[in-house]
C-alpha cells in the first residue's frame, strides 16, 4: 500500500473512532444521555429549591424566609400550620428552622420541574414515597455538611440549612414563572381590604396592607412576623385558596392525625394585592398540571411585584 493510502486509511479510522466516541456520549443519535445512564438528579441542580420550615412560636423569627419567591402555608397536626418556602431567584446564606416533610408536599411540589426538597426528615412510612416522588430530596442524612444546629433555641426548632452546600444553584428567575403565573396589572373590580386573617384550629396568619411599603405585612399567631434581623416580613400578593383537607394514613408521635391537603381539583380563592381583595377561582386538573387562578368571568389573575404567599384553608 502506498504512503498516501496508509494516510487515507488512518484518517478514516480516526473519523470512525471520533464518531464512536460521540455516539457513546450522546446515546447514538445526538440526543442527551438516557435517564438510566445520566447522573442522579440528586447530584444536579433543579429549577427551584423548596424548604420545609417550622412555624410555631419557638421557631421564630425565621431566617431567610423573606427571600423566598413563594411561601405556602398548610395545616399540620393538632391544627398547627407549617411553611413550605420556594426559592429560585436568589438564595439567602441560611434558611430555617427546617422541619419534616408531609405527604401534602409531594403532590403540591409536582407543579414544579423536579424541585430540590430540603427537610429535616419524615415518618418512616413516608420516606419511600419521598424517594419515589419526582424531586431531589436533600435531608441531613444526604447532605450533613449543609445543616447545623443553632445555639439560640432548643431542638427541634434550631436546625438550619446552608443552601450553598447542597447540589442546587438558583436560576435567577422568579419561581412563580414555574407555575405559569406572571406579574401584571390587577383585575378590575375588587373590594378595598386593610387586613385579612386566615385561621387554622391552632394557628393564624394575618396580612395588613401597608400603602407606604406597597405590600402586605405578615403576622403569625397575632405577632408581627420579622426576619432574624428584626425587619417586617411582607408579601406582594396573597392567595387564600379553599381546599379539601382530609385525614391521611399518617399520625405524629402523639397520635394526632396528619391532615392531607388536596391541591388537585378546583374551588374558590381570594386574591389580595394592592390593598384590595378579588374573588377568584382556582383549578388544577392533575398533579402534573399548574394551578390556574382566574376571575369569576374567566380572566387570568396576575400578581403584584414581591413574594407570593399561598395559604391552603379548609373549605367552610
Amino acid at each position: 500500500m502506498s504512503a498516501a493510502g496508509v494516510k487515507n486509511r488512518a484518517a478514516v479510522l480516526f473519523a470512525v473512532l471520533v464518531l464512536a466516541v460521540t455516539a457513546a456520549c450522546t446515546g447514538g443519535d445526538g440526543s442527551s444521555p438516557s435517564p438510566s445512564t445520566s447522573p442522579s438528579r440528586a447530584g444536579r441542580a433543579s429549577d427551584v429549591l423548596a424548604v420545609k420550615i417550622d412555624n410555631v412560636a419557638p421557631a421564630r423569627p425565621h431566617t431567610g424566609l423573606e427571600q423566598a419567591d413563594i411561601v405556602y402555608v398548610e395545616q399540620v397536626e393538632a391544627g398547627l400550620s407549617r411553611i413550605l418556602a420556594v426559592y429560585s431567584s436568589e438564595l439567602p446564606p441560611v434558611i430555617g428552622p427546617v422541619r419534616s416533610a408531609r405527604e401534602t408536599d409531594l403532590e403540591l411540589l409536582r407543579q414544579f420541574d423536579r424541585p430540590t426538597l430540603a427537610f429535616s426528615g419524615a415518618q418512616s412510612r413516608l420516606l419511600p414515597a419521598i424517594d419515589r416522588a419526582p424531586l431531589a430530596p436533600v435531608p441531613p442524612s444526604k447532605a450533613p455538611q449543609a445543616y447545623f444546629r443553632g445555639p439560640d433555641r432548643p431542638a427541634p426548632h434550631n436546625l438550619y440549612l446552608r443552601p450553598e452546600r447542597i447540589p442546587f444553584t438558583a436560576s435567577g428567575a422568579d419561581a412563580v414563572a414555574e407555575l405559569g403565573l406572571r406579574v401584571g396589572a390587577p383585575p378590575s373590580g375588587g373590594e378595598p381590604e386593610d387586613s385579612r386573617t386566615v385561621r387554622y384550629p391552632s394557628a393564624s396568619v394575618t396580612f395588613t396592607w401597608s400603602a407606604e411599603g406597597e405590600r402586605w405585612l405578615v403576622s403569625l399567631d397575632g405577632a408581627p412576623a420579622r426576619t432574624s434581623e428584626g425587619e417586617r416580613i411582607g408579601a406582594g400578593t396573597v392567595v387564600v385558596q379553599d381546599v379539601d383537607v382530609r385525614e391521611s394514613d399518617f399520625r405524629d408521635r402523639s397520635g394526632n392525625n396528619t391532615p392531607f391537603t388536596e391541591t388537585v381539583g378546583a374551588g374558590d380563592a381570594v386574591v389580595l394585592r394592592d390593598g384590595r381583595a378579588y374573588g377568584a377561582r382556582w383549578a388544577r386538573s392533575s398533579a402534573d398540571a399548574d394551578t390556574v387562578f382566574s376571575t369569576p368571568d374567566g380572566r387570568r389573575v396576575d400578581l403584584a411585584e414581591g413574594p407570593l404567599w399561598i395559604l391552603y384553608t379548609p373549605r367552610g
